[in-house]
């Protein structure tokens, strides 16, 4: 699949999600210190939107129930029961894009 142009990175500010949805899929784009991450957004727990949580480095928590993930891995702590996917994101210095795989 070709790479998916996403917005320009002044659209994605540090430590905060950006909640998108692409192909039906809703994801959530993260900037770790101009690191770029993507992940799906909805939390395996309940539901909801990771890109909606607090970000301290490259872990987010969940708004609703307090599951962390780790945006570079996927990987879920409780009381989520599964990690979710993670997606590859590439930048230009100005642009970003997202390979959904």
């Amino acid at each position: 699949m070709a790479l998916q142009p996403i917005g320009p990175v002044t659209d994605y500010p540090v430590s905060k999600g950006v909640c998108l949805t692409i192909e039906g899929k809703k994801i959530a784009v993260f900037n770790s210190t101009g690191q770029y991450y993507a992940i799906d957004d909805t939390c395996p727990h309940r539901g909801a939107s990771f890109a909606a949580g607090t970000m301290i480095g490259p872990v987010v928590r969940c708004p609703w129930h307090g599951a962390e993930v780790d945006v570079r891995t996927g990987a879920c702590g409780p009381p989520a029961g599964r990690p979710v996917q993670t997606y590859d994101v590439s930048c230009d210095g100005v642009q970003l894009f997202l390979d959904l795989g």
